[in-house]
């Protein structure tokens, strides 16, 4: 099928296979690597991506099903010579060890953080009507998708917390 994708700001057209998944077709036919095949089930969340602004686990969802949609892969987000902040908060707080998840948690985060910034409750919200604090509880809870097999949770936390406090 032919499919067209922004990926990282740049559309590209794909033709593949409707069984592909959007993490195969960005690994395998647009060569980026920086998002994680895990467990290929959808309970690590290694492969988290952005699709229009939301995290997904771009393992579970076709490629085919995003045509037209804008992609948000781990090489978006910042530069070698300009990281995003939530990038240089990950090296400052040394919030990885093997690195493995990191592609993951950094998108996940993202979109973590302009779910708060867009006032969506989590399991952790506990008044509904009011503006979400970011606790570290609403912080774990909202990165539980999310496994670090490093356990660099404390660093991972500290680093969500530096850029939530600076508002980056």
């Amino acid at each position: 099928m032919k499919t067209t994708i922004t990926v990282n700001g740049q559309a590209r057209a794909l033709d593949l296979d409707p069984r592909t998944t959007l993490l195969d077709a960005l690994r395998e036919e647009l060569d980026l690597k920086g998002t994680k095949k895990g467990c290929d089930h959808g309970q690590c969340g290694a492969c988290t991506v952005l699709v229009n602004g939301v995290r997904i686990n771009s393992c579970l969802s076709l490629a085919v099903m995003h045509d037209g949609d804008a992609v948000t892969t781990i090489e978006g987000v910042g530069t070698p010579d300009a990281l995003h902040p939530i990038q240089q908060a990950f090296l400052k707080e040394d919030a990885f060890q093997c690195g493995y998840c990191t592609p993951g948690q950094i998108c996940s985060t993202l979109g973590m953080l302009k779910e708060v910034a867009d006032n969506w409750p989590s399991q952790a919200t506990e008044d509904l009507a009011a503006k979400i604090e970011l606790t570290d509880a609403e912080i774990r809870e909202r990165m539980s998708g999310n496994l670090c097999r490093c356990s660099a949770y404390p660093q991972i936390l500290a680093a969500i917390r530096s850029v939530a406090e600076a508002g980056a």
